[in-house]
């Protein structure tokens, strides 16, 4: 069984009707519904909770999903830090949309992770660049979102280790939408559909590629780096 712990900061849901409706119980409990399954299990934080996300919990946690956007500032540094040694550490992370300048991501990227965007809820292209990885699987060339928001290049971050998927849009703009890191001994995948004001994470499609990435990022070696004194082993 896979624990999963799924962080939203669950703001817009309580402030704006048109995302409510949407997801009228979080963009959270809308994953944790999509992806509970007979392997997978789910908890979940939100910002309010925020100080939940102990060593403790990201001790039991197989993989982590984040979604921030409006207040990424408001996570304490020491919960950032906790999540950045955990992941070192071995355990898998999933970036959602707006996460991309969440605290966690910049310090695993080590980069501003900046991007040009605009909303106007043009229609997306998701497409698989690698049919063959694990988290393409079960997805066609496409993802066709008919609402999204633009997100454009460049995007400020590494070069990704594998690039898995690319987003195309109305007004001719390109993004890295699909990326994959190792730091330390843990995997991060950042996936860049999920935009509140649109059902994103109602479409089926997208939640394969989320439950892919998953089971992609899942070890269950967990080792805190270290530098040791070691001894010649001869001699």
């Amino acid at each position: 069984m896979m624990r999963i712990t799924i962080f939203n900061e669950f703001v817009h849901e309580k402030k704006d009707d048109a995302v409510k409706e949407i997801y009228p119980n979080g963009i959270h409990t809308a994953l944790k519904e999509h992806l509970e399954d007979g392997e997978i299990t789910v908890n979940t934080v939100t910002l309010d909770s925020v100080n939940d996300i102990t060593c403790e919990l990201l001790a039991e946690t197989d993989v982590m999903l984040w979604w921030g956007h409006l207040q990424h500032g408001d996570v304490p540094d020491e919960v950032a830090k906790r999540v950045q040694n955990a992941v070192l550490s071995g355990m898998g992370m999933i970036f959602l949309h707006s996460a991309h300048h969440s605290k966690p991501f910049k310090l695993l990227m080590g980069t501003p992770c900046s991007l040009s965007w605009r909303e106007d809820g043009d229609r997306e292209y998701v497409w698989v660049c690698d049919p063959s990885h694990p988290i393409a699987q079960g997805i066609d060339r496409y993802i066709k979102l008919e609402h999204e928001e633009t997100y454009s290049e460049p995007f400020s971050i590494p070069e990704p280790d594998k690039l898995i998927f690319i987003g195309n849009y109305e007004g001719g703009e390109v993004f890295r939408a699909g990326c994959c890191y190792r730091r330390g001994y843990g995997k991060i995948f950042y996936f860049q559909p999920g935009h509140e004001s649109y059902p994103t994470y109602h479409n089926p499609q997208i939640i394969k590629v989320i439950k892919n990435a998953v089971h992609w990022a899942y070890s269950n070696y967990r080792k805190e780096i270290d530098c040791p004194h070691i001894q010649k082993i001869e001699g």
